[in-house]
């Protein structure tokens, strides 16, 4: 496992660096096959579609906390969805299935590791680029396309899709269900569907280049954690995402073929529809065998992400290396066996639903032992607190708070009484959402220089952070206790029900929390952007990182080195090593210049390697006897 792949494509990309290549606008920006412009079009169009859902999620805050009231402004923005400035039902009911689309989808999978995947992978293996840059540049513009189709819903007549972003059925399934279960419903599907090719396509990519394109020395347990991580995330989605298409392949033949997979004994206007013996339970483990282990492909990334982004700035190696992978290959293996747990209220089987209760109890094993590393890595580290570092610990917070309320409805007794409350709604925005999107910004923080050749602004940095991490606390905290009182989620006023009105008051302060939490977004496009062109100019490795990323040039070049791929020596984690002149060593730093603070376990099953470091060792030992 330990060895290293050299296949013909890497002496293929040692002579395929041709830097006197003349690009045109198009060639360079906008159809590039180059894996670091790729990697700039996944997130800036992620950032995009953030922003987006953003805006969809602060409008149906407003009539969470001001049922009663109008805002005149909403028409001109709305239209007929809100008429006399309030909006419609139907329509807040595609605000957060649209909401939750693009988040899930479109920035947290895509947007997430569309980005560090495209830019990480050939930078830290020591590969020229992508195994099929071609592939690569479809896999953007299929992603692309499918945010087009999505957002599209909007200007049709009947309005978005409307049955929640899991789509069940029968609102999913009936197109005369509900105004959102039509055409709108339909581009949903299509955009899923164009949008599972995408992950496809990169996830293919991504494998390929990670077994067959490692640069020499490189060998599976001198990888960084990033790309453990990476890989994982490619092959889940690899394995989970076309079950989603079946899904969505059947839900289109009981949309328009009269078929009954998901439909039986529907009544609509009085009329019994000619649909029997179909299930909605089907769709829903078709859905959520792909859903669970959606929640990891959105997390692993982010893990990744944060391992490397806190042994930096901790100056220490990461704790627990070996422990670290195997967690990732654990919970990647685990995360297959627990989507009955999204479904306890289904009347499953109580046997069923202690086999995945049992399961889902113990994923929380590896995810506490990620945790428990990360914190032995922090202790007693010479910390740097930089943005990047900021929103790692952060991303960390989050990951704890979320996944402490994890083992409250991972159990059947406790998740049958919060099921589509306000309490799920808190935990998977902590745990999933907020920790995520904090590891996401580590990682643009921390390879923004990589990137852009400039650094952003640490002080808005900072701005961002504080903001942002107290604004999600205050938005979701409050809501566990919402959904222990009962409240359920995507109702469209709290005024239904005399027992929820008590909750008006913290409906309000949500939203205003969720408000300033959004404003500082701004702080952070501004820094993002402004800084591309303002930005103090970055050095070579302005983090003293050990990676093979930092040994690039900081102009961009294709193929990313020019000359020679590097050798890699040595793990990426030898931080703050007694005996070194620096507080870090580069990957490809040999051990022979490193003699001083090389230690017996470094030379594992090198007896050469060994052989020389006890004859240095006893050279050394005769020059300080002669000295003394």
């Amino acid at each position: 496992m330990a060895t290293t792949t050299t296949l013909p494509a890497a002496d293929y990309n040692n002579d395929h660096h041709d830097h006197g290549h003349k690009e045109t606008f198009i060639t360079k920006y906008v159809f590039t096959q180059d894996h670091k412009m790729i990697a700039k079009q996944f997130l800036i169009t992620g950032i995009i579609m953030a922003f987006i859902a953003l805006f969809l999620s602060i409008l149906f805050r407003l009539q969470l906390a001001w049922p009663e009231k109008d805002f005149p402004i909403l028409e001109v923005f709305l239209g007929k969805w809100a008429e006399g400035g309030r909006i419609k039902p139907e329509f807040f009911l595609a605000l957060v299935t649209i909401h939750g689309t693009i988040m899930v989808f479109f920035v947290l999978t895509a947007g997430l590791s569309g980005t560090f995947s495209n830019l990480l992978i050939p930078l830290q293996l020591g590969a020229r680029d992508m195994a099929a840059p071609f592939m690569n540049m479809l896999s953007y513009w299929f992603f692309f396309v499918a945010c087009v189709v999505m957002l599209s819903s909007f200007f049709v007549e009947s309005g978005p899709a409307s049955a929640g972003w899991t789509i069940y059925p029968p609102l999913s399934a009936l197109p005369t269900a509900i105004s959102g279960s039509g055409t709108g419903m339909t581009l949903w599907l299509v955009s899923i569907a164009i949008f599972i090719a995408s992950q496809v396509m990169g996830g293919i990519n991504y494998i390929s280049t990670i077994l067959n394109m490692r640069a020499k020395g490189m060998s599976l347990w001198r990888m960084p954690l990033t790309i453990w991580a990476l890989l994982f995330t490619a092959i889940l989605g690899l394995l989970s995402f076309p079950v989603l298409v079946s899904a969505v392949v059947l839900l289109f033949f009981d949309r328009s073929m009269g078929t009954s997979f998901y439909l039986s004994d529907i009544i609509v206007q009085g009329q019994m529809l000619a649909h029997e013996g179909g299930s909605p339970i089907l769709f829903e483990h078709l859905f959520w065998f792909l859903g669970h282990p959606e929640v990891y492909i959105v997390i692993l990334p982010s893990f990744g992400i944060v391992s490397e982004v806190i042994s930096i700035n901790s100056r220490k190696p990461i704790f627990g290396y070996h422990a670290m992978v195997y967690s990732l290959l654990g919970i990647s293996v685990l995360s297959f066996l627990v989507w009955g747990h999204h479904m306890f209220v289904t009347g499953m089987s109580p046997f069923l639903g202690g086999v995945f209760m049992i399961t889902t109890l113990i994923i929380a094993v590896p995810s506490a032992v990620k945790v428990f590393n990360y914190i032995a890595t922090i202790w007693r580290g010479n910390i740097r607190f930089t943005p990047a570092m900021v929103f790692a610990i952060g991303m960390v917070s989050f990951f704890i708070s979320g996944g402490i309320t994890g083992l409250f409805v991972g159990n059947a007794a406790i998740d049958i009484q919060v099921h589509d409350t306000y309490f799920i709604v808190a935990h998977f925005h902590l745990v999933m959402g907020s920790a995520a999107i904090f590891g996401m910004l580590a990682g643009v923080y921390h390879w923004y220089p990589k990137m852009y050749g400039r650094m952003m602004d640490n002080r808005l940095g900072y701005l961002h952070f504080w903001i942002t991490f107290i604004g999600a606390y205050f938005v979701f905290i409050p809501m566990h206790f919402m959904g222990i009182d009962g409240v359920p989620r995507r109702y469209y006023a709290f005024t239904s029900f005399e027992f929820m009105e008590k909750w008006l008051s913290v409906n309000v302060f949500i939203t205003w929390s969720a408000i300033m939490a959004g404003l500082a977004q701004v702080a952070f496009a501004w820094n993002f952007f402004y800084s591309m062109k303002h930005g103090k100019i970055a050095t070579q490795n302005p983090w003293g990182a050990n990676t093979l990323e930092w040994t690039t040039p900081i102009e961009r070049i294709h193929g990313n080195w020019p000359g020679e791929l590097p050798t890699v020596h040595r793990w990426p984690y030898d931080y703050s090593k007694p005996g070194h002149s620096e507080d870090f060593i580069p990957q490809t730093v040999p051990y022979s210049e490193t003699m001083s603070s090389n230690l017996p376990h470094d030379f594992e099953g090198n007896p050469e390697a060994e052989r020389i470091q006890r004859e240095w060792e006893v050279q050394q030992l005769i020059v300080d006897g002669e000295g003394k």
